[in-house]
């Protein structure tokens, strides 16, 4: 995951703060495609700081502290090493460094054993330093089970240190000086390990959350679909079942009786315009205008069971005989639990009208209970017939899905006198506790 920082992100440190940030972006792009020309750059830069200058001056007899006016003088001399031998130390403190991310505790270890001996000789050189880079380095890169190990060969390094320089400086202000600066750098280590620690958890977290927002939107989309796609069963799937009724019936009454024919011919009519309606109701939301701007949709209210009476109109003129009734408080429900009942009645009696034909008898109920409501369909139309059981599509799923929505189930099948059965019971007590 890549982020971007500009210069608002800041606030007042201003612009300065925003380009050294995006400076240091741009460094660390650099580095992890090409980690090796920082390593090179740090063993270069401690060469010819620390490295060089003992180059320069080797042949001199040592080091002199003179305060320049005859009554301090000191000169403490130490044991001058030829030329090859400086280098080979140096090189032995400064290449280790070379591979002191990738293998931060080998880099130590090589760089404190070059040290060890150099000091074991009586020598003095500035490319000591790297010790220090190496253990900043293993705190910041390597294990940290090992870095109690490293302090404590880091702490007799400086011991011998103190020793050798005694005679010049007390071996505790000699200690305190070197174990000071071991302590910085191991501190200094730790601490931008910890910040990368924490950086990596913040930007695995914003990962997270984008990957969990994501999944919230397909989750979402893939649960409107599916609502689209009941709402269009519904209204296709009944509509179409009473236009090709009726279709069938005009067609047959043109012979025998015309004015039927027509009367069905405007009945096919009226329900293709229910239907277009209500297509365009549910589509509506879903249309957006050609230059991106989304188009205000045809709203209508949803169905409840006070439209149960109107479906039910609707089928008579197909040719069922429909019983239509209700107990307890109906219209006291909730508009999702009305829209559920009427989405089961309108996919029970589809299949009635398709699969038992014109002429059926259907007893129709919904009780409503105090914590319960019971939809049962009941008609009396060959014992055999399908029904939703054995429907492609999407009839008894839909009505299953919401019921579920609701605790309840639907079950479906054929009665023990004939006919067949479709009941749904829906839970009616309140989410989270009692009434």
């Amino acid at each position: 995951m890549t982020t971007t920082t500009s210069a608002a992100d800041f606030g007042a440190t201003g612009p300065l703060a925003a380009r050294l940030a995006r400076a240091g972006q741009r460094l660390r792009h650099a580095d992890r495609a090409r980690p090796w020309v920082l390593d090179t750059a740090v063993a270069a830069l401690v060469f010819l700081m620390f490295c060089l200058p003992d180059l320069l001056h080797h042949g001199g007899t040592g080091y002199r502290d003179d305060d320049g006016d005859g009554r301090h003088k000191f000169q403490f001399a130490f044991t001058e090493l030829p030329l090859a031998a400086v280098l080979a130390l140096q090189a032995g403190l400064v290449l280790p460094l070379l591979w002191r991310r990738r293998r931060p505790m080998a880099a130590f270890v090589a760089v404190a054993a070059v040290f060890v001996l150099q000091w074991s000789l009586n020598a003095a050189l500035r490319a000591d330093v790297a010790l220090f880079v190496a253990l900043y380095s293993l705190a910041l890169h390597g294990r940290l089970r090992r870095l109690p190990w490293a302090c404590a060969v880091m702490a007799a390094g400086m011991v011998l240190v103190a020793v050798r320089v005694s005679p010049a400086v007390s071996v505790w202000d000699a200690l305190f000086f070197l174990l000071s600066t071991a302590t910085a750098a191991l501190a200094v280590g730790l601490m931008v390990r910890t910040r990368r620690a924490q950086l990596a958890g913040l930007r695995e977290r914003a990962a997270r959350l984008e990957t969990e927002r994501d999944q919230r939107i397909r989750l979402a989309t893939a649960t409107e679909r599916a609502r689209v796609a009941r709402e269009m069963h519904d209204i296709v799937g009944h509509n179409l079942s009473v236009i090709i009724t009726l279709a069938d019936a005009g067609a047959y009454a043109t012979d025998t009786a015309p004015e039927r024919g027509k009367e069905a011919l405007q009945l096919i009519g009226d329900t293709g315009r229910t239907a277009l309606g209500e297509l365009r109701r549910v589509l509506g939301v879903l249309r957006e205008a050609s230059d991106g701007a989304r188009q205000a949709p045809e709203l209508s209210p949803q169905p409840g069971l006070a439209d149960i009476e109107t479906l039910c109109d609707g089928v008579r003129t197909a040719g069922l005989e429909i019983v239509y009734r209700t107990v307890g408080e109906v219209d006291a429900l909730d508009r999702g639990v009305q829209l559920t009942v009427y989405r089961i009645v309108q996919e029970a009696l589809t299949n009635t009208l398709k699969h038992a034909g014109a002429g059926t008898q259907v007893k129709l109920s919904v009780v409503v209970g105090e914590d319960r409501l019971v939809v049962r369909i009941r008609d009396d139309g060959p014992g055999g017939h399908p029904g939703p059981w054995n429907e492609e599509g999407h009839g008894l799923v839909g009505m299953r899905e919401r019921a579920a929505l609701y605790g309840g189930s639907v079950s479906a099948g054929p009665a023990a006198d004939g006919g067949w059965t479709v009941e749904a019971a829906l839970d009616l007590t309140p989410r989270g506790g009692a009434r």
